[in-house]
């Protein structure tokens, strides 16, 4: 497997407080971290042959005393929304204050069309003024009227990976809407040559028909990767760097 990644940081000095911050420190003694994920195509939301379903399993299971984390179908955006805003509601009086927005600790990931969901959530959260920590996209592919290329203002940090061979490949560039409030910490791309062992257990049709936009969805590399970033905003992180888990 030919892996090349290239950091593109943004040259923008001013951040947002959140967005600045080092996580690690941030997460101590701050409310709840939120965790959202998206599965791609038509994948239902409980089929673990799938990474994204893995992961939220493994991170639930690691982080459950501080962390709310679930997977959703990416059609399943309006509900996702409504999950996090009762997250955020701590005194469970059905509305939020400001400062159950702005305490908010929200990450979203997705792969295929769970990557142009992860924009199109983080979209409306910015029109209720609440912010983002972090957006991952995985090979993410355009759904419907959905910008999945520009990051709204109100996520602080962003990433993609993506792969270009086969008849579906992803986004191969992110930008910010906004420079100033958002870092963009890279557009990765990852070649496959050969399928990870991995998509072993994924439908035959998906290997044979979209084998590159498969690869990167059951490659254990990308996932690890993404694992580490998000773990860099929990307080059982282990301290390591966003350089050290994108590498």
């Amino acid at each position: 497997m030919l892996v090349a990644g290239a950091i593109l940081m943004s040259a923008a000095t001013a951040r947002s407080a959140e967005g600045g911050a080092d996580p690690k420190a941030a997460a101590a003694g701050t409310p709840t971290t939120i965790v959202v994920g998206f599965v791609g195509g038509f994948v239902h939301h409980d089929d673990a042959r799938h990474a994204e379903v893995q992961l939220v399993r493994k991170l639930r299971a690691a982080h459950k005393d501080y962390a709310h984390v679930e997977i959703f179908e990416n059609r399943q955006l309006k509900k996702a929304h409504r999950n996090i805003l009762k997250w955020l509601d701590s005194n469970h009086d059905g509305k939020l204050s400001d400062d159950e927005k702005q305490n908010a600790r929200i990450i979203v990931f997705g792969h295929s069309w769970g990557g142009s969901a992860t924009l199109a959530l983080a979209r409306e959260l910015e029109r209720d003024n609440i912010p983002v920590l972090l957006t991952v996209q995985v090979d993410s592919i355009t759904r419907g009227d959905r910008n999945d290329q520009l990051i709204p203002a109100n996520v602080a940090r962003a990433v993609n990976f993506y792969q270009t061979r086969g008849l579906l490949h992803g986004r191969k560039k992110i930008t910010a809407a906004d420079p100033a409030h958002t870092e963009i910490l890279g557009d990765f791309r990852f070649d496959y040559k050969k399928a990870p062992a991995e998509c072993e257990s994924y439908p035959w049709y998906d290997r044979y028909f979209f084998k590159g936009h498969t690869s990167i969805e059951c490659d254990p590399i990308v996932w690890s990767r993404i694992e580490a970033l998000i773990s860099t905003y929990l307080p059982a992180g282990g301290g390591r760097s966003f350089e050290t888990a994108l590498h």
